[in-house]
């Protein structure tokens, strides 16, 4: 899965009813994504660029993603610099993955100055770099200084230069015979042998021509017979004439279970009946559907592990407390012990004197009156030890108590940072995110001068509808959760949540009715979904009335008792689409 020059040649061609448009705006959603808004005669258009190393790329987007409070410096920059200026040319360097987008830009002066944005799409390489017209590097979105390479600086104000190119042939210019003669002078497996010769193809891509040939990646160039050839050259061809007229069938491989695997702008045969293909309308249409959602999971995982960190260090902290309190509360348990010591020493105090350091004393307390040997200290009277047992055994009666409440609170606030680090991980939107935020601000798990800005404005609940017509609602996290519950909810609609599992409050809404047994256990299915326990299978799920869900005084959010529940088994559906209504959000 590559995004390569061949592709990106598409992409160009695509996006060149953008020359003539104006820049409206410039947003950074990402650390290393930027979305150009664009503005042409026809409509407005939005150009994502990513350097991302793993999800590099360039095309036109409809997404729509949300943008930090503050943007970051390098966006600023593009904003200045940028700003209305007016796309002139979009360019491609052979088949190279790098496109560059020459703008006519007006300066703080006043002057008319042409900017170019080279878009870099190498994999860990990739870089976006604004340029001047001097070819001296204004500013990059990644910057690399001696220390990350020796070959290749991006810092501002030292010239730029292209990306290290070898010297490889351009399969829509190249020659059948020029092909045959590089196949001639390298031997091995025949896909791998393409991707050295030829520049801007993708493993996918050689694999399909080598399928075509003949046996796919099984076919060595030292073997290739005149037929082969004709194959080989015959798929070559075809696909140079699907990019060069326009021709292209971007398709996108997937698994029987739905997991996107490959793409490519000519058909995927090689593939056979392991992968189902499905066919986009456009080279733009297939990048946007295919980075979209696993976009969206690393821009929101980027965004929240200062959250990550801070309930993975206090859960580790807590975790090894709770430990430490155990063992302590093992050694309670030999209380007994220095209670009997201080009777046996307080009942033969005319045989112990001072300065002795031990007791050989008889122990009543067993029916064979056993010897039994006690320490003492030789500084203090024998009425003096005994007092010291007794002591002790005062002070571990004591911590037994407080040990024991302490390792309750820290299980339970061991459990509520759990419930939080599940709803984290399921977080969909900023807003998510800045409502995990004030909620731990609230319970002090973060400082209130950390929240920039208005407290942000809550979600409603997801809304659902059974098959049935029952209207259920899931709570986005443990605040909402409790307001769900406890306030928004009648007090016969049906409560659900997963069993000893953290994950979100369900509420089915009965209206007075007797709700179907088809629908709670839809809803149930809703409820381990929305739970840590969202990929596996046989999850058990409580429900009960809401009349019977009560809140302990001074719990955590999120925290209930509940009574008269029943049990169901349940396995989280792949997709709630079917489920969640049109208007919510």
């Amino acid at each position: 899965m590559a995004l390569d020059g061949a592709f990106l040649y598409a992409v160009k061609k695509e996006m060149e009813c953008l020359i003539g448009a104006r820049v409206e705006k410039v947003h950074q959603p990402a650390r290393e994504e930027i979305i150009l808004s664009l503005r042409t005669r026809d409509g407005g258009y939005k150009v994502l660029i990513s350097a991302s190393a793993d999800r590099a790329r360039v095309h036109l987007t409809d997404v729509q993603v949300e943008n930090p409070k503050v943007p970051p410096m390098f966006c600023m920059l593009l904003r200045k610099r940028l700003g209305s200026g007016k796309l002139l040319s979009i360019r491609q360097d052979g088949l190279e993955r790098v496109l560059y987008f020459n703008f006519s830009c007006i300066n703080e002066l006043g002057d008319v100055v042409n900017l170019t944005l080279a878009c870099e799409i190498m994999g860990r390489y990739s870089n976006l770099i604004l340029i001047d017209e001097n070819n001296k590097i204004i500013d990059s979105i990644k910057r690399v200084d001696a220390e990350m390479s020796s070959k290749r600086l991006v810092l501002p104000g030292m010239p730029y230069e292209l990306p290290p190119r070898d010297e490889r042939l351009n399969f829509l210019e190249c020659t059948d015979a020029e092909l045959r003669d590089a196949l001639h002078s390298n031997a091995g497996s025949l896909p791998k042998v393409l991707l050295g010769i030829l520049e801007g193809v993708s493993p996918v891509l050689v694999r399909e021509w080598a399928f075509y040939a003949g046996r796919g990646a099984d076919c060595r160039t030292e073997t290739m017979n005149e037929d082969t050839y004709d194959r080989l050259c015959f798929a070559v061809n075809r696909t140079k004439a699907m990019l060069t007229e326009g021709n292209c069938h971007f398709t996108i491989a997937a698994t029987k279970e739905g997991q996107l695997k490959d793409f490519s702008f000519i058909p995927l045969n090689q593939y056979g009946t392991l992968m189902i293909t499905r066919e986009m309308p456009s080279a733009c249409t297939l990048l946007d559907s295919f980075y979209s959602q696993r976009d969206r999971a690393a821009r929101m995982k980027q965004r929240a592990n200062d959250l990550f960190r801070l309930l993975v260090q206090r859960s580790e902290r807590i975790s090894r407390r709770i430990s430490s309190q155990t063992e302590e509360l093992m050694q309670c348990r030999e209380k007994d012990e220095l209670r009997r010591k201080a009777d046996l020493i307080s009942a033969n105090l005319y045989r112990i004197k001072k300065g002795d350091s031990e007791a050989v004393l008889e122990d009543f307390y067993e029916p064979e009156c056993p010897v039994v040997t006690i320490a003492l200290d030789p500084r203090l009277t024998p009425p003096q030890n005994a007092q010291r047992y007794y002591s002790a055994y005062k002070k571990a009666c004591t911590a037994e108590k407080v040990l024991a409440q302490q390792i309750e609170s820290g299980r339970e606030e061991l459990a509520y940072l759990d419930s939080v680090l599940d709803v984290l991980t399921r977080a969909e939107t900023e807003n998510d995110l800045e409502q995990l935020r004030l909620e731990l601000a609230e319970q002090g798990y973060i400082r209130s001068s950390r929240l920039k800005g208005k407290a942000p404005k809550s979600l409603p609940p997801i809304e659902y509808v059974s098959s049935d017509g029952y209207e259920i609602f899931v709570g986005r996290n443990n605040k909402q959760n409790d307001k769900l519950t406890l306030k928004d909810a009648e007090k016969l609609d049906i409560w659900l949540h997963t069993q000893n599992i953290p994950g979100s409050h369900v509420i089915i809404s009965s209206l007075g009715d007797e709700v179907p047994m088809n629908t709670v256990l839809e809803a149930a299915q809703l409820a381990a979904y929305h739970s840590k326990a969202q990929t596996s299978a046989q999850v058990p799920v409580d429900y009960c009335l809401v009349k019977f869900v009560k809140k302990p005084v001074g719990a955590k959010p999120g925290k209930v008792i509940f009574s008269n529940q029943h049990t169901v088994y349940v396995t989280p559906p792949a997709d709630v689409s079917s489920f969640r209504k049109e208007n919510n959000a």
